[in-house]
């Protein structure tokens, strides 16, 4: 395994800090926002583009520190019905463009989510199978949006040499759980996969070790972030909670740092899983705890990469 690191944990600081940061944290590996969600603080998307001798300093700047490319990420909503949706279809496209020409594979997205019905200028995550009303939004949103939008993005992505869509299991997302990405994967081929990050499937109520087990060799890039489970805060209100990110008091859920909702035996054995599953590749650290400085957290979460995956300093 390999330890990286989500640029956006660190998006206070500028480029260079950045990649001196990593690597005093034990970094290797690095996958940067482009945009959609992303402020993208630490690359020009529409300059890299334009400009072969800007990616060739980008890359280089890399190389000097011993850093490498994990991913680019785009994650957003190409399939919102308003016209946030067509910006963030462009910034999509101009991630997998970037991507082949940085000879970088992987692309980590999110599958995106539709409104409920032609006209909607809302997205609609539908998460129950009554009323009857559900069947039918859920109906028109992969017959008519989802599968003609990632059979064409599919194709697009293969034609720039980008080999893996990394689709990360969200809420509010189409594709939030192993059933939604492999109805998916079936109908559009292998160059989608997961982005397995376990937090969300944490408060979602699944397992993720089982849910590595099922994806298998679907499992193409992977987040290291945990949630700590409120369980006062969920026994009275559940786990579907609408309470500000930021209220940790009353929440069901939070974000936290490595190891600070799931120990080290925990992390050890999603390690275990992700090996037997047929995946060695990079533990991509994302940092959202609200209550920890993001390098404090970034250096704490390294720490038990280190020592759960085996992985040297």
């Amino acid at each position: 395994m390999k330890i990286g690191l989500v640029t956006d944990s660190l998006g206070h600081l500028p480029l260079p800090a950045l990649l001196d940061a990593a690597v005093a944290a034990g970094v290797s590996m690095l996958e940067f926002g482009c945009g959609n969600w992303s402020s993208a603080p630490h690359l020009d998307i529409d300059l890299m583009l334009a400009d072969a001798g800007a990616r060739s300093r980008f890359l280089a700047n890399l190389a000097a520190r011993g850093l490498t490319l994990s991913a680019l990420n785009c994650s957003g909503n190409p399939l919102h019905p308003g016209a946030s949706g067509a910006q963030h279809r462009a910034v999509t496209s101009k991630t997998i463009r970037l991507a082949g020409l940085l000879g970088v594979n992987r692309v980590v997205m999110m599958s995106g989510l539709p409104g409920g019905a032609a006209g909607d200028q809302t997205a609609n995550w539908i998460t129950t199978a009554w009323p009857p009303e559900t069947a039918r939004a859920l109906a028109y949103q992969w017959d008519e949006v989802i599968l003609p939008y990632w059979s064409a993005l599919v194709g697009e992505a293969t034609g720039q040499g980008v080999e893996k869509l990394c689709l990360e299991l969200h809420g509010h997302q189409a594709v939030y759980n192993v059933a939604t990405l492999q109805r998916l994967r079936a109908a559009v081929g292998p160059v989608v996969g997961a982005n397995f990050d376990p937090s969300h499937l944490f408060w979602m109520g699944a397992d993720p070790l089982a849910a590595v087990r099922a994806l298998g060799d679907a499992i193409y890039h992977v987040h290291a972030k945990d949630t700590r489970m409120d369980a006062a805060n969920a026994a009275v209100n559940s786990a579907i909670d609408t309470t500000p990110m930021q209220d940790l008091a009353h929440r069901s859920w939070g974000y936290v740092t490595l190891g600070f909702g799931h120990g080290e035996s925990w992390w050890r054995e999603f390690c275990i899983a992700l090996r037997l599953a047929g995946y060695d590749d990079v533990l991509s650290i994302e940092h959202e705890d609200l209550l920890l400085p993001p390098e404090d957290g970034v250096r704490r979460s390294v720490e038990l990469l280190r020592s759960v995956a085996n992985i040297n300093g």
